[in-house]
């Protein structure tokens, strides 16, 4: 075993995780109390993200290349990859646009400051929950067994299975993408989105995020019998969950200022900047993007169920 393997299995403790998150929550709080985040407290913040969120896709990313004598492995620590990839690129944009003062204000005025703590702790513990996955995929690579038996012959595939196998496929997905962004110019031509083009973007994110983690939870259960691959799925099922909760809070705020808007109610006269338009795009794209990959790194998982069974215990 390596340094960079026995780093990371350190990392991956449980008690570790659970410091590195109440240390966020509590940094958070801190600079949060008095309302204003200076530039030396929003860098420190970036830093902490940066360094977590790609030293993880590192590591994920070498494990992928690694040579095994189960391939399937090698795709998910590549689709785990690949997510992580997504997001540390969606926060590589924020605080780039933040950091130059391009980027003021995301929701409203008043509410900022709640959004913007939130988002950090949440992808802290989303970074989190996939570091403390590291130690079982090591074990699933290491205690697998291939079925390598004649296996029956294939059954008719029910129309869940045939649902899944199209939403996962390469192309199901490059069309997801590109309706999502195609939708996002278009309802941002004239520089404002209104509350229902907003509930729609919203509603979409939500029934593709929670729709796959309810799937996940389920083939965790199904998977019972194997422990480290249960405990895999269910890492990855949190942190689907994680960010859902995240979208699901981003959207309730925008709604809600929307519907104070319509209704009269104006907390603040604030007008968003062009620039600030465009980074609500980019999030919707890197969101849908994001979902795309869990979907591709979910496929992989279920061929790992299919193909992997626990040895025997010695008697």
């Amino acid at each position: 075993m390596n340094r960079r393997e026995v780093t990371f299995r350190v990392l991956a403790d449980e008690r570790v995780l659970i410091v590195i998150a109440g240390i966020a929550f509590l940094w958070r709080a801190i600079i949060s109390s008095d309302e204003k985040i200076t530039f030396i407290e929003s860098a420190c913040s970036g830093l902490s993200l940066f360094i977590l969120g790609w030293g993880i896709f590192a590591y994920m990313f070498f494990m992928s290349r690694k040579p095994s004598d189960w391939p399937v492995t090698n795709r998910i620590y590549r689709g785990i990859a690949i997510s992580l990839l997504v997001l540390n690129v969606y926060i590589s944009i924020y605080y780039g646009l933040r950091w130059s003062g391009l980027l003021h204000v995301e929701v409203s005025v008043p509410k900022d400051f709640i959004y913007r703590d939130l988002r950090y702790v949440i992808f802290v513990m989303y970074y989190c929950i996939l570091l403390g996955s590291v130690r079982y995929l090591k074990g699933m690579d290491e205690k697998y067994r291939l079925l390598i038996k004649e296996r029956p012959k294939q059954r008719a595939k029910s129309i869940k299975e045939a649902i899944f196998r199209l939403m996962t496929h390469a192309l199901t997905l490059v069309v997801i993408i590109a309706a999502a962004i195609s939708w996002r110019m278009a309802i941002t031509i004239d520089n404002n989105i209104t509350f229902w083009e907003s509930t729609l973007s919203g509603i979409l994110l939500i029934i593709i995020g929670w729709f796959l983690f309810g799937y996940l939870c389920a083939l965790s259960v199904k998977v019972k019998h194997r422990p480290d691959l249960t405990r895999v799925i269910q890492h990855v099922a949190f942190g689907l969950c994680a960010i859902n909760i995240y979208a699901v809070f981003y959207y309730g705020l925008r709604w809600y200022g929307l519907l104070c808007t319509i209704m009269g109610e104006v907390e603040e006269t604030y007008v968003s900047q062009p620039l600030e338009l465009v980074f609500r795009d980019v999030r919707f794209v890197m969101l849908v993007i994001f979902y795309c990959t869990s979907l591709l790194l979910a496929k992989y998982l279920v061929t790992a169920y299919e193909d992997y069974t626990v040895p025997a215990r010695k008697e």
